[in-house]
């Protein structure tokens, strides 16, 4: 039975392709992660390193080919798809470089969906949806369709709808990636200021040290684990690019 009060374990996690010719490739080889409720963890390291596989294993994407990941104190791989898809929608918010939002569909539509799949009577979620959509200044566009929006707005409404069902944990990759500067940081301002009101568990994949700088704790994905980064890395880092 899950407990709401945990946060994400991810216990020896590995992960290893075989490509076409039958050569394997291992991304990760026993990747250990902790992430309380409330705690904002980043993780950098060098582009092909796996940080994106790694949040895929975390948010029950993929399958680790060894290890285990504990959300709530559940093991959601040993979970059938269908449940695992339950859990998905009902505990982990995502938030992507690319928003990802429903074209056709208001604003304020995209931010109820997860929450009507979950169960929620149309009222709750709406009022929700508000709720979260005003959160994130966006009030006077529920009504609105993403490409009404600029991109900053389409990536707010993201964050909005991955914290529409009070999710355990948030895993971001890259969710500024796509972003001019200045929106970059107000993005940044508001995924840290409404993950912590909601009390999620945030996991956020970056190469953005200026970003990777303000969550709790910072660690770096490098030969398949993950390791602690120290201050001074992330000052000396944060005046040259990473990857």
């Amino acid at each position: 039975m899950s407990d709401a009060t945990q946060g994400l374990v991810a216990q020896a996690l590995r992960k290893r392709y075989v490509g076409g010719d039958g050569s394997q490739l291992e991304v990760l080889s026993g990747a250990d992660l902790r992430v309380e409720r409330g705690e904002s963890v980043a993780i950098i390291g060098e582009s092909g390193a796996g940080k994106s596989s790694l949040l895929h294993l975390l948010g029950g994407l993929d399958r680790p080919t060894a290890g285990t990941v504990l959300l709530a104190g559940e093991d959601i791989h040993s979970l059938s798809e269908d449940d695992l898809s339950r859990v998905r929608n009902a505990h982990i918010g995502f938030v992507f470089q690319f928003h990802h939002l429903l074209r056709e569909f208001s604003v304020l539509e995209n931010v109820m969906m997860p929450q009507l799949i979950a169960g929620s009577t149309r009222s709750g979620a709406a009022d929700r949806a508000r709720e979260l959509l005003s959160a994130v200044g966006l009030a006077g566009r529920l009504e609105h369709k993403p490409a009404q929006l600029s991109g900053g707005e389409q990536q707010r409404v993201a964050v909005a709808r991955a914290l529409a069902n009070r999710p355990v944990v948030l895993l971001a990759d890259e969710p500024s990636g796509n972003l001019d500067p200045g929106t970059s940081e107000r993005l940044h301002d508001l995924l840290f200021q409404v993950a912590a009101q909601e009390r999620s568990a945030m996991v956020l994949v970056t190469h953005n040290l200026g970003l990777a700088a303000r969550a709790d704790r910072v660690l770096e994905l490098h030969s398949g684990v993950l390791v602690p980064v120290g201050e001074e890395v992330l000052e000396f880092g944060a005046k040259h690019s990473l990857g």
